[in-house]
């Protein structure tokens, strides 16, 4: 069958881009028009404003258009979303906010001690990947995708957790944050390590486990959250299986792998950024002593030819 079945608002979600233009006006007006009325404010810069726009453009792709309708249908595309969200997502957020804006937000009386104690890198990064892992439990994972609360009650705490995995390595805020050198690559290589069994459980699992997508009444309700009543109410549908050929186990065993790779990806990245920054500091402070020792009279040996 062909998802356009399910009409134009289930899978395009109008609804869901005026939130988003809601929110990108709002950003706009808070760090270009409003931005006076902050005490410690900045110009917002052409490469935050990218950052902020391709945050907003990724998450309509994840969240709005057809993708949200097949992954209730794959499990592969499932998690393909929810390694976007939470790895790619969330970091392009964070780098497109100023600085002075989450200075504004992190200095609010009820925020500041729960910034404080949650972005401790050992409490970020336990606390993201257990409860992910905790989510990916069979059990759980068929509650929370068959109950609209739920399933935005995890959706939304898993998104704030990895608001605060991120914040020791990206640090938004240019706070003074007890992370550096070898320990932001420990910290990296601790998120991977961790994040290995959920994805070595589903990867290796030898029978499907979520009744979500086996289940033809588990399935139904899992669709339900995502497309109107009154359009599945026409329909006879059996299952996943009328809009895919892909077994459910190589579906399966697909999305453990591709929320592994997108892992390990993203985090290739950061870790290039960080020994690039090295690179550029350790330039520039041998550029600093070569220009002190040339201020103070001395000239630079000539190599012996």
């Amino acid at each position: 069958m062909h998802l356009g079945i399910f009409g134009f608002f289930a899978l395009w979600s109008p609804l869901f881009i005026i939130t988003i233009l809601f929110i990108t006006a709002v950003y706009f007006l808070i760090t270009v028009k409003w931005r006076n009325s902050f005490k410690e404010s900045e110009p917002l810069t052409a490469k935050q404003a990218a950052y902020f726009l391709i945050s907003m453009l990724l998450l309509y792709a994840i969240k709005g258009s057809p993708v949200e309708v097949m992954s209730t249908m794959l499990f592969s595309v499932h998690m393909t979303q929810m390694a976007t969200l939470y790895l790619v997502f969330t970091p392009l957020l964070l780098l497109g906010i100023p600085a002075w804006v989450w200075k504004s937000v992190v200095k609010l009386p009820v925020i500041r001690p729960v910034m404080s104690f949650m972005t401790k890198p050992i409490i970020a990064l336990v606390s993201f990947n257990i409860l992910f892992s905790v989510y990916h439990i069979p059990a759980v994972f068929d509650n929370v995708r068959t109950d609209v609360t739920l399933h935005g009650l995890f959706t939304f705490i898993l998104f704030i957790l990895a608001v605060f995995m991120w914040w020791p390595l990206l640090n938004p805020a240019d706070n003074k944050i007890d992370l550096h050198g070898l320990k932001k690559i420990g910290y990296i290589l601790g998120s991977a390590v961790l994040l290995t069994p959920a994805c070595g459980l589903i990867i290796f699992a030898n029978n499907p486990l979520y009744a979500t997508y086996y289940d033809p009444t588990e399935w139904l309700k899992a669709l339900a959250l995502c497309v109107p009543a009154g359009t599945l109410s026409g329909l006879t549908l059996s299952g996943p299986e009328l809009f895919t050929s892909m077994s459910l186990e190589h579906d399966q065993q697909l999305g453990g792998v591709i929320m592994k790779i997108i892992q390990e990806i993203v985090f290739g990245f950061v870790l290039a950024s960080l020994f690039f920054q090295w690179y550029k500091k350790d330039q520039a402070e041998a550029d600093q002593a070569m220009q002190q020792y040339e201020n103070a009279g001395y000239t630079a040996p000539r190599p012996v030819e």
